[in-house]
């Protein structure tokens, strides 16, 4: 696939539901705001953008272009096995959303990553930005990661662009400051990660928070044990140790929180 194409279709699927999500969000809001909307999307839209140009910079190639090589080399287990095409798209697909749960339990799991990782869980607000919140260095990682699965698992290029596509579009649905109802909730709960779901994975409480590590399926979690259907009580988003608004909700103060002590 031609990088220009990746680029349109990406970027075309991310802003359509950016947009969707944002106007879902003012028309409906599940919660009230803590800090103005304003100041928050700056760091946090500037925080991806800065993300995107140091990836880009960093990192050759994309994971489109590594999953074509892949594929011409026979490399990975998916190239091996002579799947039918419809099989290895949806099994490729499906692969590399479970190694994106066990990525995120090890980002809670070992202590240098979760510093990393708190970036993404001391914004004081939960809104759709808070799906594209991570710190430069997590994000580095994480594509590293992802790269290592494309080689080991050899998924067709078609399902790594979904795959891409899925996974910005669904943490920006279930970081998103909206509700399902009730009736609704229920039955997509089941497959799907919901924003009631995932919100509870960003509890100040510790057992809350490690916990609900899904981005697109819901049942890892059910799965593995790390499911919890309902937060202990009135849910209060973001970390305990780390409250300040000029640590968590500007980019300076963002891309240094890592390294500040709580």
């Amino acid at each position: 696939m031609a990088p220009e194409i990746e680029l349109a279709v990406r970027l075309s699927a991310f802003a359509s539901v950016f947009g969707l999500m944002a106007a879902w969000e003012i028309a409906a809001p599940a919660r009230a705001r803590r800090l103005p909307r304003a100041s928050r999307w700056r760091a946090n839209l500037g925080l991806a953008l800065l993300n995107t140009l140091i990836v880009r910079l960093a990192l050759p190639g994309s994971a489109i272009a590594l999953a074509a090589l892949a594929q011409e080399s026979g490399w990975g287990l998916l190239n091996r096995v002579g799947l039918p095409a419809w099989a290895a798209l949806a099994v490729g697909a499906l692969l590399l959303d479970f190694v994106i749960y066990l990525q995120h339990v090890l980002f809670h799991a070992v202590p240098v990553l979760a510093r990393l990782h708190a970036v993404h869980h001391a914004d004081p607000d939960f809104d759709l930005t808070t799906g594209i919140r991570f710190h430069p260095l997590e994000i580095l990682l994480s594509t590293l990661i992802k790269f290592a699965a494309i080689v080991a698992l050899g998924p067709p290029v078609l399902a790594v662009l979904v795959f891409e596509i899925l996974l910005n579009a669904t943490a920006m649905f279930n970081h998103a400051n909206v509700a399902l109802p009730a009736w609704l909730e229920i039955r997509v709960r089941r497959f799907l990660v919901t924003p009631d779901m995932h919100r509870i994975h960003h509890s100040v409480i510790e057992t809350e928070r490690n916990s609900n590590y899904g981005f697109c399926l819901s049942v890892w979690d059910r799965w593995l044990g790390t499911y919890t259907p309902a937060p202990r009580g009135a849910l209060d988003i973001g970390l305990a140790d780390r409250r300040d608004p000029r640590a968590v909700a500007t980019l300076r103060g963002v891309l240094e929180l890592p390294f500040a002590r709580p």
